[in-house]
């Protein structure tokens, strides 16, 4: 059974209570640790905006909004043989896990490794 690091409890400040109880759960059923990564939280405008313009992300921060700027979001990485990994079955067992919590919590998630270009991102979708 795997914990959140201090560094990824704080990570999650300002996130919808809700992902923070499904994250929690997950992280005790998934079999491969994780965690959430520095801009995987809440994030300002600005912050959005950079992101945008670095080109990580499709939403600019104003005119598109991302589900971060709410706290309806939240972005993890698998950890994995001591580091981040990124790889797609690492996040794919993640998903699994994060999915199976988020429905046996009555919360309706939807996973960005559904759609092409977002393997770490989750958001609420109630």
């Amino acid at each position: 059974m795997y914990a959140f690091s201090n560094k990824s409890i704080r990570r999650r400040t300002g996130v919808d209570a809700r992902l923070v109880e499904i994250s929690d759960l997950a992280i005790k059923i998934c079999p491969i640790d994780f965690g959430i990564p520095g801009d995987g939280g809440l994030r300002t405008s600005e912050r959005q905006q950079e992101l945008f313009k670095k080109g990580v992300s499709k939403c600019d921060g104003y005119k598109n909004k991302s589900f971060h700027q709410t706290g309806l979001a939240l972005d993890v990485y698998a950890y994995v043989d001591g580091k981040a990994s990124w790889n797609t079955e690492h996040l794919a067992v993640v998903a699994a896990a994060m999915l199976q919590a988020a429905s046996q919590l009555g919360h309706k998630l939807e996973w960005g490794g559904l759609w092409p270009w977002d393997k770490p991102h989750f958001q609420l979708s109630d």
